[in-house]
């Protein structure tokens, strides 16, 4: 009983040094450039809960709003409301809000929309694609994206929505 014991533990260490040696291995060796302020946001098209793609393309000469979040994430959803606020006092002047949802179901994503009372466009990250390209390892995490296409900002963790004022007005006043 104790070899059979013994043995499972060594498969499950191998097991769990075989995976996590994969992720650092793929962050590491990704083809993928680390995004990172004032580099080229990595682009995407991304099927929305409205039932359209949105590419990040589409909002070339505007500002962007990249807001990584899950409906099970607690400072995802404090945070929502903020965002809504700021997107409606700022979509006028040229600011789009994306938020890219980790991978739920399009019923839970919907939901969470009309709770909330959310206009801007809610894509799926299916597969956590978008997720790993931008190195998004905590939620929220959201990218500011100038005009240019540049990354002007990124804040991992909830923002208030005098932070997200603060950081818009900047941006849309260059």
């Amino acid at each position: 009983m104790g070899n059979n014991r013994k043995r499972i533990q060594i498969i499950i260490f191998i097991a769990v040094l075989l995976i996590g040696g994969y992720t650092i291995g793929s962050s590491l060796f990704s083809k993928d450039p680390i995004p990172r302020e004032g580099s080229t946001a990595p682009a995407f098209t991304l099927m929305g809960a409205d039932g359209k793609n949105h590419s990040l393309s589409d909002y070339k000469d505007r500002v962007v709003l990249v807001n990584f979040w899950g409906s099970w994430c607690e400072p995802c959803y404090k945070e929502m409301p903020a965002i809504q606020s700021q997107y409606a006092k700022w979509q006028d002047k040229g600011l789009v809000v994306l938020g890219l949802n980790l991978d739920e179901s399009p019923i839970t994503v919907q939901n969470f929309g009309r709770q909330y009372g959310l206009t801007f466009p809610l894509l799926f990250d299916n597969e956590l694609r978008m997720r790993d390209r931008y190195r998004v390892v905590s939620y929220p995490t959201s990218f500011f994206i100038g005009r240019d296409g540049k990354i002007e900002k990124i804040h991992v963790g909830e923002m208030t929505e005098a932070f997200i004022e603060q950081t818009l007005t900047a941006i849309l006043n260059k």
